[in-house]
């Protein structure tokens, strides 16, 4: 896990995740999925997967969670996030699909850890840089050459 973040802070963050699960509005796949994230102001905010009958209008946990953060900044500024843990109470751990991927490289650094977590008490991190290698971010609008 990330040297700068306790494992308590960890902790914490799978319980709003777990707690966020629970919201979970999944009616067709019966695939719940809650996220918790930490901003950089240490604030932890929550997202869970929100099911349309039409399926490509689905909402996942993840970009639901950053949503969240964005939502309840108070600041001006672009809101930044250290750490996001996934839960789901499969028995394969659950890393961010590709869209989720593609928005997490967007406000987190690529150094962040990202966790994948289960009811069995199971864990896997990934760095943003290991889910999406290369990823488009703000830096490469800003930086054209």
């Amino acid at each position: 896990m990330s040297n700068n973040i306790d494992a308590s802070v960890w902790q914490n963050l799978v319980d709003n995740a777990k707690q966020a699960y629970q919201q979970a509005y999944a009616p067709y796949s019966e695939f719940r999925v809650g996220a918790a994230a930490l901003t950089t102001d240490t604030k932890i905010v929550q997202g869970c997967n929100v099911e349309n009958a039409s399926y490509g209008l689905t909402v996942c946990a993840e970009r639901n969670c950053i949503a969240q953060g964005v939502i309840h900044n108070p600041s001006n500024k672009t809101v930044e996030f250290t750490a996001l843990v996934v839960y789901t109470e499969q028995e394969i751990l659950t890393p961010p699909c590709g869209a989720c991927r593609q928005v997490i490289a967007e406000f987190f650094p690529q150094d962040a850890l990202i966790m994948a977590a289960n009811h069995l008490n199971q864990q896997q991190h990934w760095t943003v840089a290991e889910l999406l290698p290369d990823a488009f971010t703000p830096y490469n609008l800003i930086n054209k050459t």
